[in-house]
Formats: structure tokens, sequence, C-alpha cells
């Protein structure tokens, strides 16, 4: 395998070839890789997030932090139909992710988890056919970090226009290395296949509906940095197999972010303040390195805290961060014993007496 070839790797493969190398020049050769691979990654966020920043303005900057993310994920994983169809529904979802933040701050509250449930069930739709590819948790990343950044005016407008640039780069990607799969598959034969009994659609049911109630609490109660709420949320449903039990990442996700966030506290009291600035870069780069669902937490908490402690001041941010994410996953373990008593268990029982008809 190639030196690039191994570049494009994602760490967890990496690191099952690290542990069956049999020389340690082999396995420097790996831990080289994934160190090239994340500065690499991390460099180019920096210069790519910055550049987009700068061209349309910094209150568009999540807006650019969710074109990076889907422009990474759009290389490997496809819709699952064909291209000509992907490109249609890839320009419904940016259209989703800008107008949707901006609509429910304006809409009146009683309608806020249906225009939730619409929007962010569309998305999900349209581009996850597959979520053990990983779609799933990068779509919902975008929406909400979006929700929890809206912009008006003149702002929104840019916004519009940093999407489409965002829609050019990423369509033109997905159709250079997607255009000749599911060349058969038409977007109406998926939608045609919707069965809300199949794990796939069910998943996609309870994502959808659970990060519309979680969302709207937060914005309804005002709730500080309701986003990260809505991120802990997701977090527990986006996993994939569809299971019930939540319980495992709920304890995970507590404890990542816990550590992280007290990592981050001591670190940004202990480095001189002119260095506060690399913290988000650095978070970047070890995330590079991790592949258990706990680290990946931890270091998370890197880069939202420093901006909520531009925010907020490090101390409220650090409570803000532990806060949330408490009752973020607290709602998600709720709402998954809910969703499996009232609607799994029923969606089961219809679907075998008809299998027995």
């Amino acid at each position: 395998m190639k030196f690039y070839d191994t570049l494009q790797l994602d760490p967890s493969i990496i690191k099952q070839k690290i542990s069956v190398s049999v020389t340690k020049r082999e396995k420097l050769y790996y831990w080289n890789a994934m160190f090239l691979r994340s500065v690499l990654i991390v460099t180019f966020a920096i210069v790519f997030i910055s550049l987009l920043s700068g061209m349309f303005g910094a209150d568009n900057t999540p807006m650019a932090v969710a074109v990076f993310c889907i422009l990474l994920g759009i290389r490997f994983v496809n819709f699952e139909y064909c291209v000509g169809d992907s490109l249609i529904t890839l320009a419904m979802a940016m259209l989703i992710l800008v107008l949707a933040p901006s609509i429910v701050v304006v809409i009146p509250p009683i309608l806020l988890i249906p225009f939730h449930f619409i929007s962010f069930f569309a998305l999900l739709f349209m581009t996850t056919q597959r979520p053990e590819m990983g779609n799933g948790g990068l779509y919902s990343f975008a929406y909400i970090y979006l929700t929890g950044n809206p912009v008006m005016g003149d702002a929104l407008i840019r916004r519009g226009l940093l999407a489409l640039t965002g829609y050019l780069l990423c369509g033109a990607i997905l159709f250079l290395k997607h255009r000749n799969y599911h060349k058969s598959i038409r977007f109406h034969h998926v939608v045609q296949k919707f069965d809300v009994s199949k794990l796939v659609h069910l998943w996609q049911l309870r994502m959808a509906l659970g990060v519309s109630l979680v969302l709207t609490m937060g914005q309804v109660f005002h709730i500080e940095r309701f986003m990260w709420m809505g991120f802990a949320c997701a977090s527990l449903l986006s996993a994939y197999p569809y299971s019930s039990c939540t319980t495992t990442r709920f304890c995970q996700r507590i404890v990542g972010a816990i550590a992280g966030s007290c990592a981050f506290f001591v670190l940004y009291l202990m480095i001189p303040v002119s260095f506060h600035s690399l913290m988000g870069p650095l978070g970047g780069l070890c995330l590079g390195f991790c592949v258990d669902y706990r680290y990946k937490t931890a270091i998370n908490c890197f880069g939202a805290l420093m901006i909520g402690a531009g925010i907020y001041g490090v101390q409220e941010a650090v409570i803000l961060r532990i806060a949330d994410t408490i009752l973020g996953v607290t709602f998600g373990l709720l709402f998954s014993v809910l969703f499996h008593r009232f609607v799994t268990i029923p969606l089961s029982l219809i679907s075998r007496t008809e299998t027995k008809i």
C-alpha cells in the first residue's frame, strides 16, 4: 500500500494495522501516517474555514465548519442512489441547513417540534441510507450546530452564498468520486421502499424526533448553548445498528465530557494566554488518534470550550458544557426508553402479525 493510500484510511484501520505489525519499522510507518494524516486535516481545516469565514463573514464560520465536514465525508460516502438525484438532494440538504436555523427563530414555539422534525427527518432521509457509514452523525452535527448559530438579514444572504460555494465544491467531489455507483437506483425508489418497521427507517424516525424535541426544549426554555445539549442527545440516538439500549453511550458521554472539560480547564490555566488559541487545533490533532467513543467525546470538548470560554469565561463554559451534556444524554436516555416502549415494540408486534398472515 502506498503512503498516500495509507493517509486515506480511518484511524481505527491504521491502529489495527499497527497492532498486527511485526516490526518496529512497520509500526513506526503507520504511526507516522496517522500523525501526518491528523496534521494535514487540521491544517486544511484551518485554511479552508479561515478562507470561507474571511470571504463570507465571521458570523458564518459555523456554516464554513459544516461545509468542511461535508466535504471530508462526501469523498468516501455517497447517498446510495444515482449521482444525478444525489446532486439534487445535496442541494436540498444545503438549503435546509441554510434556512431552517433562521426560520426556527421567528416561528411560534408551537410549530418548533413539527418544523424541526420535518426538516431534520428530510435531511437524514436524503443523506443517510446507511447510518453505519457515519453520514447521520455528520449531517446531524451540521443541523444542530447551525441551529445554535442562526443569522438573519445580510448575514443570511452571505450564508446562502457560502452554502452555494460549498455545494459546488461538494457536488463536484460527489460527481467525480461516485458517478459510477448505484446508476439504476433513483431517489424515488428509495422513497417507495420506506418502511418504518425497517431498522434504518426506525433509526431515522427516532433520531429526527429525539433531536427535534431536545432542540425545541433548549429554545423554548432559553438554555444557554443548547446546541451542546443537542449534540449529546444526538450522540446517543445516532448509534447504529439500532438498539433500544443507550446506557453505555450515556455513561461514556458523561465521563468523556467531564474528563475533557476538566483537562481543558487545567491546560487553559497552565499555559500562557498567548497560546490559548492553539488549544482548538491541539484538540483537532489529538482527535486524529482517537477511535474510542469516550476519548473522542473528551477531545471534542477542546474546540467547543475554546469558543465557549471566549463568550462566558473558562469556568462558566466548563460548567455549562458539563451541565448541557448531562441534560442532553439524560433526555436522550429517557426518550430512547419511551420510544422503544411506545413505538418500537408496537411496530414489531404489527410486523410479526403481518408476517404470520
